[in-house]
């Protein structure tokens, strides 16, 4: 994640969605177990949630300046794939800044 250091610079929160149990979230839950630390590390103010909730689709969510927020539905994307989702998320807030 090339980006990890400047997640705070351009997003205000970050919100990861999944199920505790089903098959879909699995990717999105190895992400969370293995990246949250170092995530929080790098950006110690910036609000990281997450989310279980049985049924959920697995999604990351971003907050930008003035209520922006998009969306990105990870089911089906591998841990690599859902690091690329998050620094096409900080992309879109740093194009937001612009």
């Amino acid at each position: 994640m090339a980006r990890i250091g400047q997640l705070s610079k351009n997003i205000k929160e970050l919100r990861v969605l999944f199920c505790q149990t089903s098959p879909a979230s699995s990717s999105t839950r190895a992400f969370v177990e293995k990246n949250y630390k170092e995530l929080k590390k790098a950006n110690p103010r910036l609000p990281i949630l997450i989310r279980e909730c049985t049924g959920t689709e697995p999604q990351l969510w971003a907050r930008y300046d003035m209520g922006v927020e998009r969306g990105i539905r990870l089911e089906g994307m591998t841990e690599t794939q859902i690091s690329k989702a998050l620094e096409d998320l900080v992309k879109v807030g740093a194009s937001l800044k612009s």
